[in-house]
């Protein structure tokens, strides 16, 4: 008998899982935001699938928004809580954006940390 637990870097979601909503690739693209804005708030992801275990600060977790499959690098975040649901195997928490990237360090993250053409949000 055994367990599963993933160790991720990397928190991937949806708006749905909250992903935060005032982070619109379409309105950045006009207008760059930074993580200042983003300081003293608290985000809450949830019903990640499986049971997951992050980095702890001050080691970063890339935030990353998973749009129909393709992944948008956005910045670093550190995840400061997580709830691990044993029965329906799922994970929630919350995490403070402490970086977002600018428009081409996001265009060059996938590249550089994942490689996989499949999922980059910008092919």
């Amino acid at each position: 008998m055994g367990s599963y637990i993933e160790i991720n870097d990397t928190l991937r979601i949806t708006k749905k899982q909250g992903f935060p909503e005032e982070l619109d690739i379409n309105q950045y693209k006009n207008s760059a935001l930074d993580a200042e804005g983003f300081q003293d708030r608290l985000f809450e992801f949830k019903g990640k699938p499986n049971i997951r275990i992050y980095h702890a600060p001050p080691v970063r977790v890339f935030l990353v928004e998973d749009i129909d499959g393709k992944w948008l690098y956005w910045g670093i975040v550190h995840i400061l809580e997580t709830t691990l649901d044993m029965e329906k195997k799922i994970t929630s928490g919350k995490y403070k954006i402490v970086k977002i990237f600018t428009l081409e360090e996001m265009k060059k993250a996938h590249e550089l940390i994942d490689g996989n053409p499949d999922t980059n949000y910008f092919n």
